[in-house]
């Protein structure tokens, strides 16, 4: 699932926020399938059944729940669902049906299984037998117990264990109004008619809401859906349509086939009137992109996109896609960037559709990497899932990893792989806080498991899976992967599989020659010190992730010696707070896979570091060592003594004998140890200088943006002279590269993304040619009534600087309902987020929260939008508190929303004040979600904030006044 983190206008992300999983089974004889039950369904010890009367809950109608564990029992084991739904788009419900084929394992007199804002009609039972003979059902007792969102039914004789029986349920419910569930979403065509379609968004604990099941990822099936639904409508589901029964009143009945084995979380139907284009990969397979008609003309670059890459992972795993067909669908309201279900992938229409007039070059970028990720996920999640949710970073995280490999391989003009450092660094400002979690950490509530969905699982599982791929050797990290794939293709894993995996990934000849499983083969051995490492792997990756963090790296230079040293890297608490100490001698350690080179040659050496300290001997004097080559590890690098100042010489003197990537990684290095006070600010500051000289678009972009983010921090609490200075060194330093800036869509990708934001910051500081040409170009635009095409890389900025008149903000929120573009709404929407105007920003906000002209989807992104201008900050978070009950009811307590509302409203504060007023708030909320962790990750930020201003901004004062 790609979460949708804020898209690449506003804010992206992958459920990937913008972030889901999958899974199939084949079917098994019926005495193998009872053999396997026993072991694949275990629940752990904690979730048993109790025969204290005593301590079971008590359902809604006041008797006792015969239940008492979140984890549904492990005694009956569904097989396959027959599911019956008839959603009405007029009245806004549906009525459904289903039977489901169970084994039972031990004997019970009840059947535990999920369900949530349903009423269920009726329920029975069958035999095999009684099936067999067609005898009717026994009616079962209902009763429900909300809190853990499951119902029991009662079954009049015992249920005896290896023996099948049928449960059917008849049930009802509302469409959902929210973004989970089965729920209704609408769009609005050119014509102004508002229309209807029902979808589905299940992942991770919402079946339960559409359907009676056992809602866990290791209780798989099959299912076979047959849904009803009006002539002027298609009905989609995971699997292709068998028949079409025509009904009395005009009404039709679509049949599907039956599903291969595969959880609850990735069933998918969907009933709207959309259009598609469709084509045939190499291998067979149909891949059709549906959207609204109005928007069907923008569906031709996913198709494009999708038959290429499913022909590359088809390739690259060694296994075919296994389903006939595969179904990308344009969702008009969507909570996440895009969702995974097997056969049926949903996503938001940013995260699919591709306008050439309106997308820029990061929307084609952002729309490529969101098909990749759920492409891949047909594979890791689908194919293979995780036994539970702890493990989810085994879905999400690989399929952010694929992301690279597919990208790159498909469409390697995109330059994806620069990109993929940004993934790594985002993460580590999370990761970097002693309220970060660990990549597999217990989750058993529904918002528990919600908040598993985190950078943490998307990212940073990505992030070690490259280092380890860089340790392992390309050839050796496939292959161990295809060996995971096909070992547990249609079955559950867990962190050991895989690891195991990756260690058998290596040749016998790898010990008995003497060889290094490892790496290069073209690398001497005396130039590493470790062999047979691939017995290692999973002693060294469970302290990546079993453990929260990051660890730092402190290397200092001793003639031809390097002492090493890790600890944890921690931001905002400082080697002289007392409780640095503390946090340290939990003795976080980890088995780093060091690579470095130094100034004497280009060659990549390599070491793990298993202990706290080490000692390397160098070959040859050298005037500087650099590790974290190509920034490939998941570490920060210290270098002590001079090691910071010959590496700052080196850049200001020939930036070109270090690869772009490690310039980027030194950049991203110094200002993180600043934040966590183990360097000066103006040491930081003084390797900026060399971006004058700087060609390489990644790197120059890298610099200019922690510069950008301190003008912004300056200019929220208004310390002008500090912002003015700031302004006149960014426009002093850079005025030449900004000068050469074309206002068009010319060059690679990264020059245009380079441009995007030169021009975007040249703006924003009031330089004047550019405000100049953007205007003339807004009010060119307008003069044209919207139809001047304006280069889709400069889009926003020319919107922004029109906006900021009473005429262009209102014209733009007129075009805003109007466009039949998700990308030019996106970019709009920016637009108007950047008024100076209170009162506009106010009326937004409102348009937001009803949902009507501004979808709901988009309100957590506008309000991070908004709080991040001056004139906007107070007012968002004055919002958010005013408002929170009515925030829950349109977003789940534990969702990618919530937790993007919260921290994007607060965690820029910088104050002790502000501080305080936000802990009040979160203390004050108790049961509506005072415990979430996205709580003490903003208040840690804050204190970070605090502390960072209280260190450093008198060295930034005085340095720009020495520099400008």
């Amino acid at each position: 699932m790609l979460h949708a983190v804020l898209t690449s206008a506003m804010v992206n992300s992958h459920r990937k926020p913008m972030f889901t999983i999958h899974t199939g089974f084949y079917c098994l004889v019926a005495i193998l399938l009872q053999i396997c039950i026993c072991s694949q369904f275990s629940v752990p010890s904690s979730h048993h059944f109790t025969e204290d009367p005593g301590a079971f809950p008590v359902a809604s109608n006041g008797e006792p729940f015969p239940w008492q564990e979140l984890r549904l029992p492990n005694v009956v084991i569904p097989l396959h669902y027959d599911l019956f739904v008839h959603p009405n788009l007029t009245s806004l419900d549906f009525v459904a049906s289903e039977k489901i084929e169970v084994l039972v394992s031990n004997a019970t007199q009840f059947i535990i299984l999920h369900s949530k804002d349903l009423e269920i009609t009726n329920a029975t039972l069958q035999s095999e037998e009684d099936s067999r003979y067609m005898k009717s059902g026994k009616e079962l007792k209902v009763l429900s117990y909300p809190a853990h969102q499951q119902i029991a039914l009662l079954v009049p004789e015992k249920l005896m264990p290896h023996l099948k029986y049928y449960v059917a349920i008849d049930f009802q419910a509302r469409l959902s109004d929210g973004f989970k569930g089965f729920y209704k979403s609408t769009y609005r065509t050119l014509g102004g008619e508002t229309r209807i379609l029902a979808v589905t968004d299940f992942e991770p604990t919402q079946a339960r809401m559409a359907f009676p099941c056992f809602d866990e990822p290791l209780f798989k099936a099959n299912f076979s859906i047959k849904i009803r639904r009006e002539s002027g409508h298609t009905a989609l589901s995971n699997m292709p349509k068998v028949k079409t029964i025509e009904l009395e009143g005009g009404l039709l009945e679509d049949h599907f086939e039956t599903t291969v084995k595969m959880s609850t979380y990735l069933v998918a139907y969907i009933v709207c009137d959309f259009h598609s284009v469709s084509g045939i990969t190499s291998s067979g397979v149909k891949v059709s992109i549906y959207a609204s008609p109005d928007k069907w003309n923008q569906t031709h670059y996913a198709l494009q996109a999708s038959l290429k890459l499913l022909d590359f992972y088809e390739k690259y795993f060694d296994i075919n896609y296994p389903l006939p067909k595969l179904d990308l669908i344009a969702i008009p309201d969507f909570a996440s960037g895009a969702m995974e279900n097997w056969g049926l992938i949903t996503y938001r229409e940013t995260s699919l559709l591709f306008d050439p007039k309106t997308s820029s070059a990061s929307d084609k970028l952002w729309v490529t990497r969101v098909i990749a990720h759920e492409m891949a996920h047909q594979w890791f999640g689908n194919l293979v899932t995780m036994e539970w949710w702890n493990d989810i970073w085994l879905n999400e995280g690989f399929a952010n990893y694929m992301e690279l490999i597919a990208v790159n391989a498909t469409y390697p003009e995109l330059q994806f792989d620069d990109h993929f450092l940004n993934v790594c660094f985002e993460v580590i400002t999370k990761d970097s806080l002693n309220s970060s979690r660990p990549i597999s950490k217990p989750a058993e509530t529904p918002t528990q498991i919600q908040e598993m969905f985190d950078e943490v699982s998307y990212n940073k599982g990505a992030c070690i899976l490259n280092m380890l791929k860089d340790f392992l050797g390309e050839e050796k990290f496939q292959k161990g992967i295809i060996q995971y794939l096909k070992k547990f293709s249609y079955r559950n894993a867990k962190n050991d599989d895989l690891w195991n995996s990756l260690s058998n990934s290596c040749l016998e000849s790898d010990f008995t020659s003497g060889g290094v499983c490892h790496s290069d083969p073209k690398m001497t051995n005396n130039m590493l010190t470790f062999l047979g490492e691939n017995a290692e792997v999973k002693e060294m990756m469970t302290t990546w992730t079993l453990q929260k963090g990051i660890p730092l790296l402190v290397v200092k230079q001793d003639g031809h010696s390097l002492r090493l040293q890790q600890e944890r890297f921690l931001q905002g608490v400082f080697q002289e707070d007392p409780e640095w100490r503390a946090l340290q001698e939990r003795w976080y350690l980890w088995h780093i896979p060091l690579t470095y080179c130094t100034s004497s040659s280009n060659v990549i050496h390599r070491h793990i570091l298993k202990s706290k300290t080490d000692i390397l001997d160098l070959p040859e004097k050298t005037s500087w060592v650099k590790f974290n080559v190509d920034s490939n590890g998941y570490y920060i690098v210290h270098y002590e003594g001079h090691g910071w100042d010959q590496l700052i010489t080196q850049l200001n003197q020939n930036h070109t004998l270090l690869r772009p990537k490690d310039r980027i990684g030194l950049i991203h290095d110094v200002f993180q140890l600043v934040g966590a006070g183990r360097l000066t600010l103006d040491k930081a500051l003084d390797m900026t200088h060399y971006l004058q000289h700087e060609t390489s678009s990644p790197a120059l972009l890298k610099g200019l943006s922690y510069l950008e983010l301190f003008y912004h921090m300056m200019d929220r609490r208004n310390i002008s002279d500090i912002s003015e200075n700031l302004k006149r060194y960014l426009l002093q330093y850079f005025k030449p590269v900004i000068d050469r800036q074309s206002w068009s869509d010319e060059g690679s990708v990264w020059d245009r993304m380079l441009r995007s934001a030169l021009l975007k910051l040249a703006c924003d500081l009031n330089h004047p040619p550019c405000v100049q040409k953007a205007a003339e170009l807004f009010s060119q635009w307008m003069e044209s009534s919207g139809k001047l095409n304006i280069p889709t890389d400069v889009l926003k900025i020319v919107y922004s600087v029109g906006a900021q008149t009473t005429t262009g903000w209102n014209y733009l929120l007129e075009l805003y309902e109007l466009s039949m573009s998700s990308a030019e709404k996106n970019k709009i929407l920016y637009a108007l987020s950047t008024s100076k105007h209170q009162e506009k920003l106010q009326k937004l906000i409102e348009l937001g929260m009803e949902g009507k002209v501004i979808k709901t989807q988009d309100l957590a992104a506008l309000l991070h939008a908004i709080a991040r201008r001056p004139k906007g900050q107070q007012l968002a978070w004055d919002f958010v508190r005013e408002n929170w009950t009515h925030l829950l009811k349109k977003f789940d307590l534990g969702s990618f929303a919530i937790r993007i509302i919260i921290s994007g409203t607060t965690s820029h504060f910088s104050s002790k004040d502000k501080l305080q007023e936000v802990k009040l708030f979160f203390e004050s909320l108790e049961a509506q979600g005072s415990h979430l962790d996205i709580f003490q990750i903003v208040l840690e930020t804050i204190t970070k904030n605090i502390k960072w201003l209280e260190k450093n901004l008198p060295t930034l004062r005085m340095w720009l006044l020495v520099n400008t």
